[in-house]
């Protein structure tokens, strides 16, 4: 009986204990199984990321704008050096040399003897990549010199990895535009994060296998996971438009000391693609951080810690910041392309309707006269006139005619009351008062009429201007035109089709009709491109309620006038009232546009069609006549004007040299055995002077005029108002300078 329960007791233990057993082996074999065996992977593998290439932006063109190129990462495995007992402090000088990462930085790394990643440097360039190679295979030692081969040692626990760093060729072109990456290659601004998902690709991974001190067991196991690259970008935008621009309004915010800097937008009318748009001031896309603009760099001066860092912060927000969609302004006269479509659209007006012009207006509501910006009054014009003279009591008349209601719905239907849709971020919407208020505000209706107290954003506005001159359409204005995938293939086309029709095309013909007015006859005529016909609005703003009185000064341009195909709107803000010119855009940035459109139309291949006096005056090759006789060599040079030194037979030397480019009227000196004077020639001052004036000073110095700007103004208060070879600069004699000349009677 007693070996009974005996083997009783047995039979139960031994099942008791086969049973805990079995839920044991259970539970680690079926219910532990993914995450025993994640552990075990862990304990026996390294896992490193390998970093998919970013998508590549591309110009119109196909100009990269930004790229990602290979780099490499360095890092170490704390826990690697201290099992092979690595000298920590050798390791750091040396890779503190190399990677220009501090010391203490890189001690302070590997004492994480835990840790099998610690990065000592992201996306390392070729150059110090390899060096770190060196150093790492015993090639060289902590402070850079060689070491004989049977000196070297290789190094544990310091790794490189393929990863890979965005390069922007351009620099500061466009910088607002398609902003910049972070340093976990993440879009941070621009288009570089409004497209960040199609421009991120996959990761790829490789797993190594590792011994139990964490070292890479060599030749046993690998797997490499291919990255998937990211989709790249075709844009809207030309570098050539873009530089030009950049260029006009750098030289502009100099010129007239802009304590706000200045923005500038270039539309294809018929399409809403942004061939360009600017933003001042700028930055190097490839140092973001770092404050590029002048004034911005004064404000840092002298401060330190807290102070230091929060002006820091401020300077580079200002910097990164793209005006022309992430501020709004009063747009002031330029807005009055509105105010005409509208009118004209809802038959208020027509081209026989006239005005008469007193100096100002007064309106219900309101406790005093508005001005116009000719206080003495325009008298009795007509409606071309009134757009050309931008008469301030013409307009507000249109806009009384129109009414409220109507004024109201026009501007919900030139999509001003909302964002553009423009791809980019950080677009915001104008300032208006709401439909209610506006109703039943006579005052608002008249100010708006004439483009006082709201905000819009110059995006906004071009947007809605390009619809007054396109036959009506409002389009989207955008940047991406094509998304590509790594191998070329089209992933996505933009759609052009407009979103809805704003006023006929018969109206639009009269707009465009209106606006040439402007730049031929009117405040406009600091515009004028010689072979073009340019349309165009000026613009001078107040800023409701500033202490300083300062405005906003602003020029929209379209060309041709005819067949619009591409319009510029550049806007000013607080340009400095020291500069000796009348702070208005008809004196201030139609200058600029002039000289903008003038390089920007024949590149985009809208070929000037010059009248017969602008073709003499246009760019003529000079022929080569030396060696040639006197009668050959005015036959040669028919169109030019000649002037001989010398009485010899025949044609020595000349100037300007054959081949030289230069305007058709130039003076060409032949000299006839005379020996060629080889002094340079010194530019003289020639802003301030007549077209006349200035002509006979450069020819006196022995230099070649080229003529731009308002060259078919009647008003007889035209001078020159730039010169592209400062005063008192040497030059070989026969140097074109070119000289612009503008009409300073014009008034917004």
């Amino acid at each position: 009986m007693i070996r009974s329960r005996t083997l009783l007791l047995m039979g139960i233990f031994g099942i008791a204990t086969f049973t805990m057993l079995f839920v044991r082996l259970y539970t680690l074999q079926i219910g532990r199984h993914e995450e025993l065996q994640q552990l075990a992977v862990k304990q026996q593998t390294r896992s490193t990321v390998v970093t998919a290439s970013r998508g590549t932006i591309y110009d119109k063109n196909g100009n990269v704008l930004a790229i990602s190129a290979t780099a490499e990462t360095v890092f170490v495995s704390p826990a690697e050096i201290a099992e092979s007992e690595q000298d920590t402090a050798y390791i750091a000088r040396g890779l503190s040399r190399i990677l220009d990462v501090a010391e203490e930085t890189i001690l302070k790394k590997m004492e994480k003897t835990s840790s099998q990643y610690e990065v000592v440097k992201l996306r390392a360039d070729q150059e110090l990549a390899d060096q770190v190679r060196l150093f790492v295979n015993g090639q060289i030692d902590d402070q850079g010199n060689e070491v004989a081969k049977d000196n070297q040692k290789r190094l544990h626990g310091v790794y490189l990895v393929t990863d890979s760093k965005r390069y922007y060729p351009y620099s500061t072109l466009a910088a607002q535009v398609i902003g910049f990456v972070g340093t976990d290659n993440t879009g941070l601004y621009g288009l570089e994060s409004k497209y960040n998902d199609e421009l991120t690709g996959t990761s790829g991974m490789v797993v190594t296998a590792k011994n139990a001190a964490g070292t890479d067991v060599l030749y046993q196991y690998e797997q490499y996971y291919d990255a998937e690259n990211g989709n790249s970008l075709v844009l809207t935008l030309d570098t050539t438009v873009q530089y030009f621009l950049e260029k006009g309004i750098e030289s502009m915010v100099a010129k007239f000391d802009a304590k706000n800097g200045a923005t500038g937008i270039v539309m294809d009318v018929n399409t809403g693609g942004i061939l360009a748009m600017a933003s001042f001031p700028t930055y190097d896309l490839n140092n973001p951080s770092s404050v590029y603009d002048a004034d911005l760099q004064a404000t840092l001066e002298g401060l330190e810690g807290d102070a230091y860092l929060e002006a820091l912060g401020a300077a580079q927000k200002k910097q990164w910041r793209n005006k022309a969609i992430n501020d709004t302004y009063e747009p002031g006269s330029t807005f009055k392309i509105l105010t005409l479509s509208t009118a004209l659209q809802e038959g208020i007006v027509n081209k026989n309707t006239t005005f008469n012009c007193t100096g100002s207006i007064r309106v219900q509501g309101w406790n005093k006269p508005i001005n116009c910006s000719k206080k003495a009054g325009h008298g009795s014009q007509s409606l071309m006139q009134a757009t050309g003279n931008s008469c301030n009591p013409a307009f507000i008349t249109m806009g009384l005619k129109i009414g409220n209601t109507t004024f109201y719905k026009y501007l919900k239907s030139f999509g001003l009351m909302e964002k553009t849709g423009l791809d980019n971020i950080g677009e915001t919407t104008g300032i208006f008062a709401d439909e209610k208020s506006f109703n039943s505000n006579v005052v608002s209706l008249a100010s708006y009429a004439f483009g006082q107290t709201f905000n819009v954003t110059p995006i906004s506005l071009i947007t809605a201007q390009a619809a007054c001159v396109n036959g009506g359409y409002l389009r989207t204005p955008y940047f991406v035109e094509q998304v590509l995938d790594s191998d070329g293939n089209v992933l996505y086309n933009h759609d052009s089709t407009p979103v809805r029709q704003v006023i006929s095309e018969e109206t639009s013909a009269t707009v465009c009709e209106m606006l040439e007015y402007v730049v031929a006859e009117g405040t406009g005529k600091n515009g004028q491109v010689a072979g073009y016909r340019i349309g165009g609005k000026t613009g001078t703003a107040d800023k409701t309620g500033d202490k300083n009185k300062d405005v906003v000064v602003s020029f929209v341009c379209f060309a041709p006038a005819d067949d619009p195909q591409v319009m510029m709107l550049i806007t000013m803000d607080s340009p400095s009232r020291t500069t000796g010119t009348y702070v208005s855009g008809g004196q201030m940035v139609a200058p600029t546009s002039s000289s903008i459109m003038s390089e920007i139309l024949p590149w985009l291949g809208i070929n000037p069609d010059y009248s017969a006096e602008e073709m003499v005056g246009s760019d003529t090759t000079v022929p080569n006549v030396v060696g040639s006789t006197l009668d050959q060599a005015k036959e040669k040079l028919a169109g030019f004007h000649i002037k001989t030194v010398g009485d010899g037979q025949s044609v020595t030397d000349q100037t300007p040299v054959g081949g030289a480019i230069v305007p058709g009227n130039a003076t060409v000196i032949l000299y006839l055995g005379a020996e060629k004077p080889t002094d340079k020639s010194t530019v003289p001052a020639v802003v301030g002077k007549t077209a006349e004036q200035a002509n006979a000073a450069l020819a006196n110095a022995g230099l070649i005029m080229k003529v731009t700007g308002a060259t078919s103004s009647s008003s007889g208060n035209v001078f020159a108002i730039s010169q592209s070879v400062a005063a008192g600069t040497e030059v070989e004699a026969g140097t074109v300078v070119t000289v612009q000349l503008g009409d300073n009677s014009v008034l917004d």
